[in-house]
């Protein structure tokens, strides 16, 4: 028991090593940047503020998006989703596997859940005791069910899900503006220090390599934020994209795609004019999302509309059966 849990310490501590990484890179670029480029090497007092004003803009945005990134928590299912104390001692107590999925059925038939396993049943993941949600996957890093999670990035050692995905996306686009603003403004030195226009000292190294690094982190920027975009436009995460969602009339890559409109909506919410800012305007609460074929949804009027499902603070709520045929399969 106690080695296990130092492992699991050490592992806590070595997950935040790419994070530091990133963080190092960054604060030399500043360094290089503000002091090695602009005050000692840069003249021209104009030019100068220019690209000190301008690089601030871009630092802060990136340095926003970075951080809500890695500390944004990863959203979990509601109480809705997780076994009830009877109900887990209901199933606890129940040694028989059919009466067991008779439970998880019963505590299926209110729950908006189209989705399914690759059977063809519903998803429920034994160790948090939860009925997942579309989209939800339980992360073995995280040790959660995460809401439309997309994948768990080491970079910022967090899950990229819901909760956060808008900052993910963002961050990756002020990331490439951040390293194109430093390489454009930083060519016309670059060649000159190669060129032996000007002078060798400090500054030339860290010139040289600011370009360097700048182009080398937008290109692969360029292709990981190219991949996202198109995710987005197609209402897929990344586990998606490699394993299309089940539902119950099988498999369906294109299930949640409502449109190109809809669905940058809702990664980014109805106001645009808060799109490119780092602050949570994702639609809904994660545990539902509109299904390209609504037919599904017609014909249960408590899965259609989410907002009669969510919690009160009675937990009094009634719903509607899902179909009872229904059977529940035991996933991690």
């Amino acid at each position: 028991m106690a080695l296990s849990r130092g492992l699991r310490c050490c592992q806590r501590v070595f997950s935040w090593i790419p994070v530091l990484i990133i963080t190092a890179v960054v604060l030399w670029s500043y360094y290089a940047y503000v002091f090695e480029l602009c005050l000692f090497t840069i003249t021209n007092t104009l030019e100068k503020v220019a690209y000190l004003l301008l690089f601030h803009v871009c630092f802060v945005m990136f340095s926003w998006t970075y951080w809500k990134s890695i500390f944004t928590p990863p959203a979990s299912p509601c109480k809705k989703f997780q076994l009830s104390y009877s109900d887990k001692q209901r199933y606890e107590m129940e040694d028989r596997p059919d009466a067991q999925k008779q439970i998880l059925v019963e505590i299926a038939k209110k729950l908006p859940i189209f989705t399914r396993a690759q059977s063809g049943a519903i998803r429920f993941c034994d160790r948090c005791q939860v009925l997942k949600p579309d989209r939800c996957h339980h992360c073995s890093v995280c040790e959660m069910c995460v809401l439309k999670m997309d994948h768990h990035c080491p970079w910022v050692n967090n899950c990229v899900g819901f909760s956060n995905y808008k900052f993910f996306l963002l961050f990756l686009a002020y990331s490439m503006v951040y390293c194109i603003f430093i390489a454009a403004t930083v060519f016309q030195y670059f060649l000159k220090f190669w060129e032996g226009v000007l002078p060798n000292g400090p500054a030339k190294f860290h010139v040289l390599f600011l370009m360097f690094v700048a182009l080398m982190f937008f290109v692969s920027l360029m292709f990981l934020f190219g991949y996202h975009c198109w995710l987005v436009a197609k209402n897929r995460s990344t586990l998606e994209a490699f394993s299309a969602p089940v539902f119950a009339n099988g498999p369906d890559k294109n299930g949640f795609n409502v449109s190109m409109r809809r669905n940058l909506e809702q990664v980014f919410g109805e106001n645009r004019r808060l799109w490119f800012i780092p602050v949570f305007t994702s639609q809904g609460n994660g545990h539902y999302f509109a299904l390209k074929n609504r037919s599904s949804e017609s014909q249960n009027p408590l899965l259609a509309n989410e907002d009669m499902w969510e919690e009160s603070d009675d937990g009094s709520e009634e719903g509607k059966d899902v179909d009872p045929s229904v059977t529940i399969e035991m996933e991690e």
